[in-house]
């Protein structure tokens, strides 16, 4: 459009200036016949002849306009110079906060590599991501949302030195560049600019408050390399809820084959590729089905089946572990109102990860998913682990009362692998115990895990809570656990993950069937 408009400006001003030499070439003619008809060189009585009078009056006709085109030529000029920075800043510049984008950052940095490895200081990268941003968009607007990414970009552009190189690279993700710099300086740099967007922001009439990630990379590598390392460590720290991480190799999610997952992952859960299998929790002391478990599975086109060990932490680690959770969500509520539809009154059990416990947003997507497939919040248990709660137990303690306020059942998930205290425990909000598999499974063969198991069932219930017992794999596990007074028991001697919802009415009045076939017996 810029182009269009310049070359439209040249052609009118040559149109023009073609149009201005025509009519002077006609005054000057007009000129010179009016001259040599009334004979003005006689009048004049000077030396000069036509002309020489006519060469005079042409020339003072052409300085006139020339100047008039001169004056043109240097504004045309002049807007051009502008408008060619004005390109050139919007080619290196963010348009909403002012800072560089990432093309520019890309040329600063792969500068800054270079001179670090000709002998020059060395180069460090800050990756800072806000917590939580996504909901402000999503509660308050976009525009609230802009204006608050341009509230963080002012204060951290005043947080930091005059010639640090600030960019944004996208969304709610901010980079520094500092050269010259250890990882300890790049570490107090980050502290630095967490407790300054750490303070709350005045937005269009409101106070808000954010918190945000850094993920931090020294020397090595490439410009690339420095970013993508940077990236991993910020997400290391989001994943740990430690505010800054560094990274190190072992952090490191982006070899070949991990990458490769990342993207299969995304596109599963995108595409609905998932799917999730239920494991019946089964009361002892009638031998009925309370409920199930929901189970999440990956057939991957290629791999095969991938365990959750090795994609759930992945998930984690990358940001993705909300859209999974949310799809698992999504597909387990959807089967639990067939099943009750259909008059089997199943609850349903769904993990949360330790980072879905510290989304202050859970609550109130857990509630839109509620009422999105018109299931009861009583139907929903949902299970979290002691080292999930211990990651930031304020924050958790908060997340967790919010959803017990909708009326969501929840548990202790693993129970006795965690590192959570009683005291700590007896303030949660929780209604069950789950014994984790590794206490059940031996507890016939090895008398710790066995007094371990008891004495758990003796403190839940001293507690109000009610126990279930993972791994149960015999019958006289079953057994045992019936003396000693356990509540529920879920493992595959009573039946295993089924891997369609549709089959599940059938495996539970088949199970209940042999349960009391059993009891008779």
């Amino acid at each position: 459009m810029v182009r269009t408009q310049g070359v439209d400006g040249i052609a009118t001003l040559r149109t023009r200036v073609l149009r201005e030499a025509a009519v002077v070439l006609l005054l000057t003619v007009a000129f010179a016949v009016a001259g040599v008809a009334w004979d003005w060189p006689q009048l004049l009585s000077g030396p000069a002849d036509d002309v020489v009078l006519v060469l005079a009056f042409s020339h003072l006709l052409m300085m006139v306009f020339g100047k008039r085109r001169s004056d043109e030529l240097k504004a045309e000029v002049a807007s051009r110079r502008q408008i060619e920075d004005e390109l050139r800043h919007r080619g290196r510049h963010d348009p909403l906060t002012g800072l560089l984008n990432r093309a520019a950052l890309a040329d600063d940095l792969e500068a800054a590599v270079a001179d670090s490895l000709a002998g020059g200081p060395a180069v460090a990268v800050l990756l800072m991501d806000l917590d939580r941003f996504k909901e402000v968009n999503d509660a308050l607007g976009h525009h609230v949302g802009d204006a608050l990414l341009r509230s963080v970009a002012d204060r951290l552009a005043a947080q930091l030195r005059e010639e640090t190189v600030l960019a944004r690279l996208g969304g709610d993700e901010f980079v520094v560049l500092l050269r010259g710099c250890g990882a300890g300086e790049a570490v107090q740099v980050a502290e630095r600019a967490l407790e300054a967007i750490r303070r709350p922001f005045p937005v269009d009439g409101l106070t808000l408050e954010v918190d945000g990630s850094c993920g931090i990379a020294v020397h090595g590598g490439s410009a690339a390399d420095l970013l993508r390392h940077a990236d991993v460590a910020m997400y290391a720290a989001k994943a740990d809820h430690l505010g800054t991480a560094v990274y190190r190799p072992s952090l490191d999610a982006d070899a070949p084959g991990q990458l490769s997952m990342f993207g299969d992952l995304r596109r599963a859960i995108r595409e609905g590729e998932l799917v999730v299998h239920y494991q019946p929790r089964v009361a002892l002391a009638d031998g009925r089905v309370r409920g199930v478990e929901a189970l999440v599975r990956w057939q991957h086109p290629e791999r095969g089946l991938v365990p959750p060990s090795e994609f759930i932490p992945l998930a984690e680690q990358t940001g993705l572990v909300r859209p999974l959770t949310e799809a698992v969500l999504g597909q387990a509520l959807a089967d639990c109102r067939r099943w009750r539809a259909d008059g089997l009154p199943l609850t349903v059990a769904v993990n949360l990860s330790a980072r879905s416990l510290l989304d202050i947003g859970l609550a109130d997507r857990v509630a839109e998913s509620l009422r999105e497939h018109g299931v009861p919040a009583s139907c929903l248990e949902l299970e979290i682990t002691e080292s999930a709660a211990m990651k930031d137990p304020a924050r958790a303690l908060q997340v967790l009362h919010r959803l017990r306020e909708l009326g969501v059942e929840l548990s202790v998930d693993d129970y006795g692998t965690g590192q959570a205290s009683l005291a700590y425990l007896t303030r949660l909000p929780v209604g069950t115990l789950k014994v984790d598999r590794s206490f059940v499974q031996t507890m016939e063969l090895d008398a710790s895990d066995r007094t371990i198991v008891r004495s758990t069932i003796d403190l839940a219930h001293s507690l109000g809570l009610r126990v279930v017992a993972e791994g149960v794999e015999t019958r006289a596990t079953w057994d045992d656990l019936a003396r000693l007074g356990c509540d529920d028991a879920q493992g595959f001697w009573l039946a295993r993950p089924l891997p369609a919802a549709a089959d599940l009415p059938g495996c539970v009045a088949e199970l209940q069937r042999r349960l009391a076939a059993s009891s008779v017996g």
